[in-house]
């Protein structure tokens, strides 16, 4: 069963090789990181990982899950400072988000691909004592090895989408089988725990974690933040917009619902922040069209003005975007008019600030429902409805005010998920499940 799951992977592999290949040489991605994600690991990371055996290992997959993890693996690294920390992330820029959040973790990596050959090699320079992963990364090579190697696996803010959930029931024989090598199941919520041990998973390892990105501090305001926050005071460039984590196929889309906010509001500024750099220069070009000035923050100096004539602020940058959350007047999150998922809404949430999103909001279905009940959110399907809910909410401020401060006080009720993550991880090191 696992060698015709690894032939499969590998000619997986090799009908996308095309694919990765372009990007590759387009944009200077995958090619950085395969070494790694193959083995072959910095020969820095092997030595200390001799001198010191017995690491703990967060795996987080891009951005959102690196800033999730930064609490947890903060407690974590204070709790246990003789023991190496060490961070895994499967993309390009989760790699540099951790770098920049979680400093204090000793070594960074690339996730392996799922082959035993290669996990074995990287568990055998890592030496972990404990891996924990966020949300559901389940690769039946890795838990396979893992289990050989008598390393426990956590999974923290598990989460099971419906559409995962048919896949993974076409595969029952595997998945059972891979998700009994897993030591602790942490899920967000009640029905991803009944998802998982539908799957297979041992009902005694399940117990409900909740999302550690309800724990992740609310943003702080950055120097962008402030100096546009001193820019709409001076230059009554009001009101601002903060489109969030748009995805390809959904800029026209918010840069419409934007030219309805701009007949009743001609000053507004809109931030429209692509969620992938590669975005960055299609995303431009597509706002250029429209006519109404923009200004690309790379070539933003935040000692001078804002051209009077700008009504589109590009956030061509990696960062910034959280600390922007806390000076807009709206807030749209993105991924959710298209079917990409939808993105976080706890960010802007934990600022006191109401989201706005569309109909496709999967990666964070219970959130969102959470939200719309307590009347803390608003769920748009077009950019007619985008653009009739921003001007609804600039028109009536008091409401606005109320939903985000909705917003907040479900953020602050719901926290918790660190506490439990660390809980679970000391009980396998205290307990001897981990050595």
């Amino acid at each position: 069963m696992y060698l015709a799951y690894s032939l499969l992977l590998a000619l997986a592999m090799l009908v996308a090789l095309p694919y990765f290949a372009v990007q590759g040489l387009r944009h200077g991605k995958h090619w950085q990181n395969l070494v790694e994600r193959l083995g072959r690991l910095p020969a820095e990371l092997i030595e200390r990982a001799g001198r010191s055996p017995g690491a703990l290992w967060i795996h987080a997959v891009s951005v959102g899950e690196v800033v999730a993890a930064a609490p947890l693996a903060r407690r974590l690294k204070e709790r246990f400072p003789g023991r190496r920390l060490v961070i895994s992330t499967t993309t390009i820029t989760g790699q540099r988000m951790a770098r920049e959040r979680i400093a204090w973790a000793d070594d960074f990596f690339y996730y392996p691909l799922d082959w035993a050959w290669v996990v074995r090699r990287v568990f055998r320079a890592v030496r972990p004592s404990l891996v924990v992963i966020l949300e559901t990364e389940i690769w039946p090579n890795f838990l396979r090895v893992a289990r050989q190697s008598g390393v426990p696996v956590l999974f923290a803010s598990a989460r099971v989408s419906e559409r995962s959930f048919r896949r993974y029931r076409l595969t029952d024989g595997l998945i059972r089988r891979v998700l009994a090598d897993a030591s602790v199941f942490l899920p967000q919520t009640e029905e991803d725990a009944r998802r998982l041990v539908a799957l297979g998973a041992p009902e005694e390892r399940v117990r409900i974690g909740g999302n550690l990105k309800v724990d992740v501090p609310p943003p702080v305001r950055n120097p962008l933040a402030g100096w546009l926050a001193d820019q709409a005071a001076r230059g009554k460039r009001t009101p601002v917009i903060v489109a969030g984590s748009v995805v390809a196929g959904e800029e026209n889309a918010v840069l419409a619902a934007f030219a309805g906010v701009r007949e009743r509001y001609p000053d507004a500024l809109l931030v429209l922040a692509p969620r992938k750099p590669e975005r960055f220069e299609a995303a431009a070009q597509l706002a250029e069209v429209r006519g109404w000035g923009l200004v690309r923050r790379s070539s933003l100096s935040l000692g001078g003005a804002l051209d009077a004539g700008a009504g589109i602020l590009l956030l061509d940058t990696i960062g910034e975007l959280g600390g922007l959350y806390g000076v807009a007047d709206l807030v749209f999150v993105g991924g959710s008019l298209v079917r990409a998922g939808g993105h976080n809404i706890l960010e802007p949430a934990a600022l006191g600030k109401a989201p706005i999103f569309g109909p496709h909001m999967d990666n964070f279905r219970d959130i969102a429902r959470r939200f719309l009940d307590r009347g803390a959110a608003t769920q748009v399907a077009t950019p007619a409805e985008l653009s009739r809910q921003w001007v609804e909410w600039l028109d009536d401020p008091a409401r606005r005010d109320a939903a985000g401060r909705a917003a907040r006080e479900l953020v602050e009720a719901n926290r918790g998920a660190a506490d439990r993550a660390f809980e679970s991880v000391e009980a396998l090191l205290a307990t001897g499940d981990a050595r």
